[in-house]
């Protein structure tokens, strides 16, 4: 048997959940990342995601259930799992009044490198990142897109085979967001670092090998972005409108068709969605204010699975709670 068929996976989960006093934050996660993967995690503030990185970085005890870090238990071998992640947090993490190299030889000194090793580490990070003409500089002048390559630095030094990145593309430009992608690429592929991921952005998910979706502590989807999308037939059709219980009750007697009410609008799925426009524009004039169609997207595969919107998901949530 090959390393590859018997090794752990590298983010193991069962039963995992955590509550913040009665609210429940995570209820019984099931969820495997396989080693070398992007995955990220998707959802909306209050799904989850930053209790679970929080889990999985050891900065919090589940309530019950279990994860594993390339088969390492995070409660009972923490130490452990620590070396085997690096992370960067949403935040920023590093000290503005310390220089780039400065930041990474306390972080390396903080794993135990040695002198000879840390010197060896930081110059080769920095020169992977192309940061190395900016070692001398303060990080309290650095644009965001550079900030967040040190961050990524200092979570490489120790060269860890898991990377935990929380919301990385925040305060990023389109720029700086594609050039920390093109760098999670070249890791993967080069070091075989696995990377996991949260985020709300769409496109973000769109790159990952596999998606995570995750909705009020609880995971409703995993897969890769194509296969999601590929569960919707057709197009999708959202109509806006005064009265969405008359114009649902309407969209089945024109063309047999079941539609649901997703906060406030009517949504439903047809093969042929855009020939239906006409129709439905002129059998109900006066009952639609807008209509759209699209082929399937990630938040499409979303609404179908929790029955509600996207940005309505427990606003203020977790991430709050678990700072």
């Amino acid at each position: 048997m090959s390393r590859s068929e018997s090794a752990p996976p590298a983010v193991l989960t069962e039963g995992l959940a955590h509550r913040f006093g009665e609210r429940q934050a995570l209820a019984g996660l099931d969820l495997i990342v396989r080693e070398k993967e992007l995955c990220v995690l998707l959802g909306p503030n209050g799904g989850g995601k930053t209790t679970l990185f929080r889990i999985l970085s050891t900065l919090l005890r589940p309530t019950s259930g279990k994860a594993l870090v390339f088969g390492h238990d995070i409660e009972r071998e923490p130490d452990a799992v620590r070396r085997l992640i690096g992370v960067v947090f949403q935040s920023p993490a590093v000290d503005r009044q310390l220089t780039v190299l400065e930041n990474l030889e306390v972080q390396g000194r903080l794993y135990g490198l040695t002198r000879s090793a840390l010197r060896r580490e930081s110059r080769e990070m920095l020169q992977r990142l192309g940061l190395l003409d900016r070692a001398g500089d303060r990080t309290g002048t650095l644009s965001g897109g550079l900030l967040r390559r040190v961050e990524i630095a200092k979570g490489l030094l120790h060269r860890p085979r898991l990377l935990l990145l929380d919301e990385p593309s925040t305060g990023l430009d389109p720029a700086a967001r594609r050039d920390l992608h093109d760098l999670l690429d070249q890791l993967r592929s080069r070091d075989g670092v696995t990377v996991l991921m949260t985020s709300h952005l769409m496109e973000e998910a769109e790159r990952s090998d596999r998606l995570a979706i995750l909705s009020r502590g609880r995971l409703v989807a995993l897969g890769t972005p194509a296969d999601l999308k590929a569960e919707i037939a057709g197009e999708v059709v959202v109509i806006t409108t005064p009265d969405p219980e008359a114009l649902r009750e309407g969209v089945r007697r024109l063309s047999g068709l079941t539609a649901s009410i997703v906060d406030g609008t009517v949504r439903f799925e047809a093969q042929d969605g855009h020939a239906l426009i006409p129709r439905l524009a002129e059998a109900f004039a006066d009952r639609v204010t807008s209509i759209t169609v699209g082929r399937p997207t990630l938040l499409d595969v979303f609404v179908r699975r929790t029955g509600h919107r996207f940005l309505g998901d427990g606003a203020g949530g977790d991430e709050g709670q678990a700072a």
